[in-house]
Formats: structure tokens, sequence, C-alpha cells
């Protein structure tokens, strides 16, 4: 039974069963939807594509997640994978060769060091300059959507580099590549964050500030290097993103796609007021919100209501998540104790003697 309440009580029960939900949704409505075939040597099915859907929105997510849990918030990683596509496909557009491995290697390492760089810039105006997260980050998210327009002056940059269109359509060893590579960055975070004292001082940085400032935690440092990770990370987004249609919009690439990220960070139980973070709750929360979308599109759910429908599975999993939403709907089903039958009886007089 203790067993029982503890996996009740887990952070990820609730969205697990969320998810398992969304999917015995999809089975009754497509009837194939878990089946899974092998296609020339790679797998294909609803739930690759879901995996595949996810990696970006995952990789996002795991910056974000360390954001959070210093106590901050990124905006602006929308705008760092808009730049992060934009240069490279515009790189490879002007390549003679645009098959060229090397040529696309170049492309990719001028994307990552561009988007580290962004990231450097938020959290140097964060930690240095002492502008609050939410603030700092806005700046960049205004100022880098123009960036990643002006690379590529207001069109969309059609390339044809197949080695380039490997990074979000291609599969390795019979897994997208892409899933693969959200793999990579989450065993890498875990590593840094669970098996060295990384994460202890990400969560002390969060949880309580000045403590963790006076036992002698660089905390401006590592607020730069956790910003400078979230702008690699939303750099390899942007890449995935590009790569996957062999093009590059300033303007659309990550629209939004922040908003969707906090809302994978929250349903993976990390607070937003900081401390501890979940990294497995982050890539679950990324795989529900995109599982979600496929929902709506197997339910028929018409496209101007399809956000309306969203907010409304998401509001249902936070309520579910709230210990405290569950122990007042408990409290209200749990039945009064019965009334009594007998007459009231008359209160006892005391005599005070003189």
């Amino acid at each position: 039974m203790s067993r029982l309440l503890a996996v009740l009580r887990h952070r990820l029960m609730w969205p697990a069963a969320v998810l398992v939900l969304l999917i015995a949704v999809n089975v009754v409505v497509t009837p194939t939807f878990l089946s899974v075939e092998l296609r020339d040597g790679n797998l294909y099915g609803s739930l690759i594509d879901i995996l595949r859907q996810a990696a970006p929105l995952a990789l996002i997510g795991i910056g974000m997640t360390l954001v959070i849990a210093t106590g901050g918030i990124d905006l602006s990683v929308g705008s760092v994978a808009a730049i992060s596509g934009a240069v490279a496909c515009l790189w490879i557009s002007k390549l003679d060769n645009q098959d060229s491995v090397g040529g696309v290697l170049v492309a990719i390492a001028l994307a990552m060091v561009l988007s580290v760089a962004c990231g450097l810039w938020n959290g140097v105006l964060v930690s240095v300059v002492g502008i609050q997260p939410i603030i700092a980050t806005l700046i960049l998210m205004v100022a880098g959507r123009g960036v990643a327009q002006l690379i590529t002056e207001g069109q969309i940059i059609t390339i044809a580099s197949d080695p380039y269109k490997v990074i979000g359509s291609g599969y390795a060893s019979l897994i997208p590549f892409s899933v693969l590579m959200a793999a990579i960055a989450v065993a890498i975070a875990v590593v840094l964050t669970r098996l060295t004292a990384l994460g202890l001082m990400i969560e002390s940085i969060g949880g309580n500030p000045t403590a963790s400032r006076l036992s002698g935690i660089l905390a401006g440092r590592f607020t730069i290097i956790v910003y400078a990770a979230t702008g690699l990370c939303a750099g390899i987004a942007g890449l995935i993103y590009t790569s996957s249609v062999n093009s590059a919009d300033g303007s659309g690439v990550g629209n939004l796609i922040e908003l969707d990220a906090i809302l994978a960070v929250v349903i993976g139980g990390t607070a937003l007021t900081g401390g501890r973070f979940s990294l497995a709750g982050t890539v679950l929360g990324a795989v529900i919100i995109e599982t979600i979308d496929t929902s709506i599109v197997a339910l028929g759910v018409p496209s101007n209501a399809n956000l309306l429908f969203k907010a409304v599975v998401v509001v249902a999993l936070f309520l579910a998540q709230s210990p405290e939403f569950r122990s007042r709907l408990a409290i209200r089903r749990r039945p009064g104790p019965p009334a009594s039958k007998e007459p009231a009886q008359p209160d006892a007089k005391v005599e005070v003697p003189a």
C-alpha cells in the first residue's frame, strides 16, 4: 500500500497518466495508431512522428528547465532558433556545391557559435548588468526575430542540401536522427546535473540565491553558463526545424516555441519559482504536447479551435497535478458526520459557593 501511495504521489505520475489517456484516445479513433513498421531500413508510424516532432521542443525544454531552475526564464529561444536556421541556410545557399559535407559542417558550426553568443548575451544581461530575466530575454526575443529577418532579407531561403536535410529528416540506426540528437542532449544534461555538483548548485541558486552566494557559489558564472547552454539547445532545434524543410523563414521558425517549452517544463513538475527541476519530466511534457497536437487532428477538432482544446487539456493536467486541488475535491466528496437524533441537553448550572 505504501508503495502505491508513493507512486501516486510521484511528480511524473499524473503527466504519465495523461499521456496514456491521450494514447488510448488516439487508439480508439485510429486503431493503427500504435503500429510501427520497418520500411527501407527505417521505422515509421504515428509514435515515431510524435517523437520526431517532440525532439526540437525537448531540446529547447532542456535549456529552459535549467534556466527556470535558477529562478530565471528565457523568452528568446524561438528567436535564437530562427537565427541559427537562417545563418546555416544562408551559408549553404552560397556554396557552389550544397551537398558538400564540409560546407554544411561549417554552416552548422557558425550557427552554433552564434546561438551560444546569444545565450551569453542573455546571461550577461541577467547576471552582470542585473536586468530581470523576463526583460533581458524579451529584448533578444524581439531583436533576435528582427536579426533573423535581416539575415534572410525578409524572404524564405530555400536550399537543396542532402547532408543538411539529414539533421531533421534523416535516420541513424532505424531511429530518426533528430530524436537521437535530443536523446544524446538529454543524456549529457542528466550526467552533468545529476552525477556532478552542477545540478545541486543550480538548484541552490534558484532555491535560495542569498544562501548560495554566502556559501561561496559563483551564482553569476553559473547563470551565464546556463543561458549559454539554453542558446545552444535552441540553436540545435533551429537546425532541426529548417533542415526538415530545407528552408529558413526568419519570421516563422520557432514562432511561439518558447510558450510550449515553458508548458513542457511546468507539466514535468519544475516550479517556475526555481529550485528543484526534472529533466525527465520536461521530456515527458514535450511528448505530451505533441501528442495533444496529434490528438487534435485525429479527433477532427477545427483548426480555429485547436489552441482552445490544447489549453483545456493542459489546465486539466495542471489541476490533476495540484495536491491542493485534489485535497479540496476529496473534502467535498467526503460525507459529513451523521446528525445526532438525541435532543440537545441544557447546560448544567454550576453553583459557586459564597
